[in-house]
């Protein structure tokens, strides 16, 4: 074998093909290269044929069950020359309609012009016997797309970009694709595709495109609008975007300027007056932030329902629950019997989770049909167990369509307009992670007549999608609003929740007191504070406390660094779950996968399909879901993951959308809480360093919070108060 750090490059032919994956190109085949000798070649390589010529290069690898196999980094293939090599691409199935005996009389007609045939001349397969002109017609237009797809995917290979991205350009502009790429390699930018725009900017420049051409300075505005909705902005005013877009491309302002016009012409942008800024949106944004805005309007107008005996009703929901409600609890519970849409805040310990079980027993008394809905499971699932009813995800609620037009998004929801939801009241907890795009799909789907309720906290961190949702709301005053603020008597008894309220203040907790579910351990040196929430999750807090590992969850500001969740995720998977004879694993990227490791799904994929124990499946994986592997298959070549209740199926190439969640970022925690939280204060980037980030981190604990770090760092989190600022029209579209 050669050496297996060295790159090697094979030329043979296609024996047989083991594997393929049409969705993602991926494959396992045999090629034989002298006549008497073959090999194993694993690699992304889309619809390759037995028969094929291929020039394939890679490196080496040992599998644990085949052995020796070459993985494949690039492969350049010529269809089949000859008729023997001909006949036997054609009897393998590869042209759909043509099976070995029809392969057998088209290669004996036609010889080596067979491919001529199939691609050009229908007329002539149709002279064959037992093969209609309907039927020749069919076999050269799927030979026709099979051909056009895979010289699109080939030569968008070349440049790096992925072969989804060909499948879908292929869908929507047929044989015409190739050459509209070249004459505009950006269009693969488009939202529905991905691509980055650095790919497509390196592609243009290697064609020829010169640095100022329209196609690039449009390329280059739509790329700002859509990296800044990572950063939270809905729109950016054009006085920012025009230099931001000349400064990225370096080219002239006026090129821009002239560029962001025509975008405005063709309608792929819009512009709007917005508190004196010239708002420049993404359509798909701007649609969502208008229609948003209206439709929750429209349900703050509606007239509020009368309720005979809502007192009464409230004072036998008291009863029945065997509670007392505070009295900003009963006002809030009455606003949700009567208006059509309300908002319900407030802090940890003050009682928002009491009140929502308060509002389904008045709406269940009522007769209306209620559901509840969070945006991750985590958070749905923590919902269930707070209110004792059903919650679903809002992907889950809504169902997610795969069938047509994305919008960019890479999925739409069934429920909609066109077909709402089948409830007359929808309750929307953790309201601070949710999106402008994301409300807009809520309030779309409610009937005519629903009610909305809305809960969450927004001292939180916001979404991590577009839009400052939840705090636009509130400021507007437009859309009736109850804050809770009363710390309840036994919230009281939790220093979990007392210093929580004081953080929110700007006050420093007390670090010094040694109470049973907080605690501050001082640590300077980086390697000291990895060393210690190590040893606190293996063996501390296990052994004093009785807490198990699983049931501690590590979060950092950050993923950089030795404090970053990547460091400490290999630190803790090295002592919780380290390697052994006969426990299967497999390396991806920087991090090694074992059978029993704790993992998050990291971007959302609509395409994953999962299954659960009770036979029921569906489609969709989202960013933030936890899980556990549970099997890892190499001969398969995937790894399966539990979350609760649904197993996914991860082909090897999909693994980058996996990470370890021993540790994850606080903003991936939003939403969640767990039995115990080990939270690192180490110093990281300013911007993660403030009162929102601390704030969430310490309200993710249940039971126990245990801060390691430097003090020094605890305080500048606790006095940097400010929250980013972001560009977002919904206050102003809300206030009318």
């Amino acid at each position: 074998m050669e050496n297996a750090r060295e790159e090697v490059t094979l030329r043979g032919v296609v024996e047989h093909v083991i594997y393929h994956n049409d969705d993602n190109g991926y494959a396992v085949f045999r090629v034989e290269l002298d006549g008497e000798r073959s090999v194993t070649v694993v690699g992304t390589v889309p619809f390759v044929g037995a028969g094929e010529g291929v020039v394939v290069t890679g490196t080496w690898v040992h599998h644990p069950s085949y052995g020796e196999q070459l993985k494949a980094s690039r492969a350049e293939r010529t269809m089949p020359a000859g008729a023997v090599a001909i006949m036997r691409y054609l009897a393998e199935g590869n042209v759909p309609g043509i099976g070995p005996v029809t392969a057998k009389r088209v290669v004996e007609m036609f010889g080596e012009e067979t491919f001529d045939v199939l691609e050009s001349h229908p007329e002539r397969l149709a002279g064959l016997p037992g093969i209609t002109k309907k039927k020749a017609d069919s076999i050269c237009d799927g030979f026709r797309r099979q051909l056009g797809m895979r010289r699109l995917m080939e030569y968008l290979a070349s440049f790096g970009v992925p072969h989804r991205t060909a499948i879908q350009l292929y869908k929507w502009y047929g044989s015409m694709a190739l050459e509209l790429v070249r004459q505009n390699p950006y269009i693969v930018t488009d939202e529905e595709l991905g691509v980055e725009f650095s790919v497509a900017d390196g592609m243009a420049l290697q064609l020829g495109f010169s640095e100022d051409c329209p196609q690039r300075a449009e390329a280059g505005v739509l790329y700002e609008l859509k990296y800044n909705t990572g950063n939270g902005h809905v729109f950016i005013p054009g006085e920012k975007l025009v230099p931001a877009t000349a400064g990225l491309l370096k080219i002239d302002e006026d090129i821009c300027a002239s560029a962001l016009l025509r975008l405005c012409r063709d309608g792929r942008v819009v512009e709007e007056e917005i508190s004196g800024l010239g708002a420049c949106y993404i359509r798909r944004l701007y649609e969502a932030e208008r229609e948003t805005a209206a439709r929750l309007r429209m349900l703050a107008e509606c007239p509020a329902e009368k309720v005979a005996g809502l007192g009464r009703l409230i004072e036998g929901t008291e009863r029945a629950l065997g509670i007392e409600y505070a009295p900003m609890q009963r006002e809030a519970i009455a606003a949700a019997a009567t208006e059509h849409v309300m908002l319900l805040t407030g802090g940890p310990g003050t009682g928002k989770s009491t009140s929502v079980r308060g509002m389904i027993e008045i709406f269940e008394y009522l007769g209306l049909k209620t559901v509840l809905c969070s945006p991750t499971g985590r958070a749905a699932k923590r919902l269930e167990e707070l209110t004792g009813r059903e919650a679903a995800t809002v992907h889950r609620l809504l169902e997610v369509d795969f069938s047509g037009e994305t919008g960019g998004r890479g999925f739409r929801f069934v429920h909609g307009e066109d077909d709402p939801l089948d409830a007359d009241v929808v309750i929307l907890d953790e309201c601070s992670m949710v999106d402008i795009e994301l409300m807009y799909s809520v309030v779309s789907a409610l009937k005519g007549g629903a009610r909305l309720i809305l809960v969450g906290d927004p001292d939180q961190l916001p979404s991590v999608g577009p839009g400052n949702v939840l705090g636009d709301m509130i400021a507007s005053g437009v859309i009736r609003t109850v804050r809770l603020t009363e710390i309840f008597r036994q919230a009281q008894l939790s220093n979990i929740v007392m210093s929580a309220h004081a953080v929110n203040r700007g006050e420093m907790p007390e670090l010094r007191q040694k109470s049973g579910d907080f605690f501050f351990l001082k640590r300077r040196s980086p390697q000291a504070v990895v060393e210690t929430v190590v040893d606190l999750c293996t063996r501390r807090l296990p052994q004093s406390m009785g807490i198990e590992p699983s049931q501690i969850q590590v979060l950092s500001p950050t993923r950089r660094g030795v404090t970053g969740t990547e460091n400490l995720n290999n630190a803790l998977q090295a002592v919780l779950n380290p390697p052994e004879k006969g426990k299967p694993e497999r390396r991806s990227g920087g991090y090694i996968f074992r059978e029993g490791d704790r993992v998050m799904h990291i971007k959302n994929n609509y395409d994953l399909m999962w299954s659960s124990e009770d036979g029921s499946s569906g489609m969709g994986v989202f960013n933030g879901d936890v899980g556990e592997v549970c099997g890892i298959d190499s001969r398969g070549e995937n790894l399966l993951v539990k979350y609760d209740d649904r197993y996914v199926t991860y082909p090897f190439p999909l693994l980058d959308e996996l990470e370890p969640a021993y540790a994850i970022t606080v903003h991936k925690s939003q939403g969640s809480e767990y039995p115990a939280v080990v939270l690192v204060a180490s110093q990281a980037a300013p911007q993660l360093l403030n009162r929102p980030v601390f704030y969430t981190a310490i309200t993710r604990a249940q039971n126990l919070r245990v801060i390691v770090g430097d003090e020094g760092v605890v305080e500048t989190m606790v006095k940097t108060g400010r929250k980013s600022k972001r560009y977002s029209g919904l206050r102003y579209r809300l206030e009318g």
